[in-house]
């Protein structure tokens, strides 16, 4: 029997709907059907980074028109409360549960998802996801914070993990001609979903409000089934290649660089070598540093150029009154949106470039050219200079995106293809790191300032900057040490051959197309893309006209 003839029987006998083996792509299929699903998948938990939407109206849930406030209240207390408004601080421990868990979720199960196949992880993180926001929505219900918690923190982190790592191998054997273009279609989606789904959430909300709710577990419940019914979709959606497939026409490109392998580790040995570790500070320092201006864009424009923004270029921040400052404020979540954009737009950018120019060397620019903005900035505040600010910061979250989508193609680069997902999986315990580590550094360094009597305005951030400067300078050190790993890391053919001896293929022993993959951009493909694509286009445009204050 032919490759072509066992990859077109598909099915193993007794495999199940969610195995493996049932999604082994038969031929006349198109790759350009897996990015979409994985964009599916990736713009539904991509809410995780617009989830601070609900902290405000949370806050009213029992007062409605105003918070219900205890001034005895400690966070042991506001976990089972049901007579006192919640604190933003107390809610905020979401954001922190939802990249604590991804982390550890996609370390602790990224193996799993290498064995039975991206469409039961994408299938287990739906259930997880969606259902974790429905828990959620029952401890809006009956107020109850620590149920919060338990379904969109813990439930809905673990469905994140799952989620975010479910397509990475996938995409990559699919598009080993194009690794960093493809892994970037995918992640580009978890940066994009904030844009799409906070939104709705305001829509929604404000569809729901009413003298007696604020509206937010109805809102939770309606975007639960609309994630599980797009999360679903993507799911099914992944085909995974028979082993021995390659791209019609292409063939590996022969030593074209030493940091490009063409053997694989695996998954029991990577996380001994220094290369893994290496590479885990560099994401790490990566995201340290953007994430913790993330968090802070909106008080960090307000503080540094207040009055300046609607026409007051004399005024400080604490001379505004309140009405200046709610319309500060809004120019500033303008801000915010608009470094989303870059986030997204360097996602799939700085990934596509690596193919070009190598993902360490992308890298590299990161660090330097992260380095130089970072330093750069309180000039550019002490000039008053808004529009360079917002470019420069622009570009830094551009970065900040794109190391999470160059991260995948180049642990395949190191570490080969057999296990990049779960190794990736592993990885992510940097961004769980990252997570606590540059809020923290972040806020702790600017109330040190004004506990130190620093007045709000560009000084308040001026050592913050370099401090994340610094920390951009150890990632690029890390960086340069990367190497290519010794032989005695890799794997023997008869072990790889091993592994992939479940794929029909496999024993099959010829490589080629099979008459997979063919077909470019076709309409089922193009059906595929609008799908994912007008809703993000949606969030762009929706981001674009609050941005639009900003210089307006």
């Amino acid at each position: 029997m032919t490759a072509a003839d066992t990859s077109g029987a598909g099915v193993v006998a007794g495999a199940g709907l969610l195995d493996r083996e049932r999604i082994i792509a038969q031929p006349g299929f198109n790759r350009w059907l897996v990015p979409p699903a994985a964009l599916a998948i990736h713009l539904c938990i991509g809410m995780a980074y617009g989830f601070s939407v609900f902290w405000l109206p949370l806050s009213k849930s029992l007062g409605i028109s105003a918070s219900t406030a205890c001034p005895d209240l400690t966070l042991a207390s506001a976990l089972f409360t049901t007579s006192c408004d919640w604190r933003v601080a107390d809610l905020g421990w979401i954001y922190t549960l939802f990249f604590v868990l991804l982390g550890c979720s996609a370390a602790i199960w990224g193996g799993w998802l290498e064995r039975v196949g991206p469409r039961k992880a994408g299938f287990v993180s739906a259930c997880c996801w969606c259902g974790g926001i429905l828990v959620a929505a029952v401890g809006v219900m009956t107020h109850q914070l620590w149920l919060m918690w338990l379904g969109a923190g813990v439930i809905g982190g673990i469905g994140l993990g799952l989620g975010y790592i479910s397509p990475v191998s996938t995409l990559i054997k699919w598009f080993p001609d194009r690794r960093g273009m493809a892994t970037g279609m995918a992640i580009m989606g978890f940066g994009g979903g904030a844009m799409i789904g906070a939104p709705l959430a305001n829509l929604l909300m404000n569809t729901f409000k009413t003298d007696t709710s604020v509206g937010v577990w109805q809102t939770f419940v309606v975007m639960a089934v609309i994630y599980f019914v797009f999360m679903m979709g993507g799911a099914f959606g992944y085909r995974i290649p028979p082993a021995g497939w390659r791209p019609e026409g292409w063939t590996a490109p022969a030593a074209k660089s030493s940091m490009i392998t063409t053997k694989h580790v695996h998954l029991r040995d990577a996380h001994k070598t220094k290369q893994f570790w290496l590479i885990w500070a560099v994401l790490c320092l990566n995201v340290s540093a953007g994430i913790g201006v993330l968090g802070m864009a909106s008080p960090m424009l307000q503080e540094i150029f207040a009055g300046s923004l609607i026409g007051l270029p004399d005024v400080g921040f604490a001379q505004l009154d309140a009405g200046q400052k709610a319309s500060i404020a809004t120019i500033a979540a303008g801000f915010a949106g608009l470094l989303s954009l870059f986030n997204i737009g360097g996602r799939f950018f700085w990934a596509s470039l690596s193919d070009k120019i190598g993902r360490k060397n992308t890298y590299f620019t990161f660090f330097i050219l992260g380095i130089v903005l970072y330093a750069a900035a309180p000039t550019l505040a002490d000039m008053g200079n808004k529009a360079l600010f917002v470019l420069a910061f622009g570009i830094i979250l551009s970065m900040y995106g794109g190391g999470f989508a160059t991260i995948p193609a180049y642990l395949a680069d190191i570490f080969g293809t057999q296990f990049v997902g779960a190794i990736h999986g592993r990885l992510l315990t940097a961004w769980a790191t990252a997570g606590i580590v540059g809020p923290v550094v972040v806020n702790y360094i600017r109330e040190a300032q004004i506990s130190a009597g620093v007045a709000p305005g560009p000084a308040l951030y001026t050592g913050t900057m370099y401090i994340l400067a610094g920390m951009l300078a150890l990632g690029l050190i890390a960086n340069l040490f990367v190497r290519p790993l010794a032989d005695k890391w890799f794997m023997s053919d008869a072990e790889v051959a091993s592994l992939q001896a479940k794929s029909a293929a496999a024993s099959a022993g010829p490589s080629g197309s099979f008459g997979i993959g063919r077909g470019g951009f076709d309409a089922k493909a193009a059906v595929a893309w609008a799908v994912v694509g007008i809703p993000l286009l949606w969030g762009v445009w929706v981001t674009l006209k609050a941005t639009l204050a900003l210089f307006g």
